[in-house]
């Protein structure tokens, strides 16, 4: 088969197929080939999708937590494909959390973990978020305010009040991942809870919880009575 997509049988076009058959019908790679629209000299669009995702056991969580730069060492991506990319895997995040409608009430720490399980999800560093809510603990945003390596995510306080101000946040919660896979917290966990809880009673903003993601587990400061 030619490498050029253009040069394929009309019947086995991704953008033919889509507007054919629905985008059920075809592959993550078919889709993602459509988003970035072509490949490289040596491969097609749709094959140089099939190298990305076998790199990342077809997960297409784990690409959209890759990096503009780790993207772009795939011969055939260039920045504009990978921001591409990354905006199609946003969208496919929001996505999900549109099924849960569009106010819920994340008042458990259950419901938090389902609602910001798709962000911290399969990630290979530490990431920690602020989940702002509004005073019938509806969400009105999130914001990334650590990422760091493996082990630690450096958190400035400062910036955690900064987006609760701008979003007019009543109370907050914090959410970050242990990528060992272990949910337990550690004292810098302990550390960093107190920080955020004493630095928000000062702007009347309460800290709800701080729940540690782990694969398929959490933990919940408040469901341990910790906060």
């Amino acid at each position: 088969m030619s490498t050029a997509i253009k040069d394929w049988d009309a019947s086995e076009r991704p953008r033919e197929r889509l507007a054919r058959l629905g985008a059920r019908h075809l592959t993550d790679a078919e889709l993602l080939a459509i988003i970035i629209g072509s490949g490289s000299p040596d491969e097609s669009a749709v094959g140089l999708m099939k190298r990305l995702l076998a790199d990342h056991d077809g997960d297409l969580y784990r690409i959209g937590r890759l990096s503009v730069a780790e993207l772009c060492r795939y011969k055939g991506i260039g920045e504009a494909k990978a921001i591409s990319i990354l905006a199609a895997c946003g969208l496919g995040e929001r996505r999900v959390r549109a099924k849960m409608g569009p106010r819920p009430v994340l008042d458990h720490a259950e419901a938090i973990y389902t609602y910001m399980r798709p962000t911290l999800r399969d990630l290979s560093h530490e990431e920690c978020h602020v989940l702002l809510l509004n005073t019938r603990l509806n969400p009105l945003g999130t914001a990334l305010i650590g990422k760091g390596g493996l082990t630690a995510a450096t958190v400035d306080v400062r910036e955690v009040l900064r987006q609760a101000l701008l979003a007019g946040a009543a109370t907050i919660v914090i959410c970050h991942n242990h990528p060992s896979g272990n949910p337990q917290p550690g004292t810098a966990d302990d550390q960093l809870t107190r920080r955020i809880k004493e630095a928000a009673a000062l702007m009347d903003i309460l800290l709800a919880d701080h729940i540690v993601f782990a694969d398929d587990s959490y933990y919940s400061y408040a469901d341990h009575g910790r906060l």
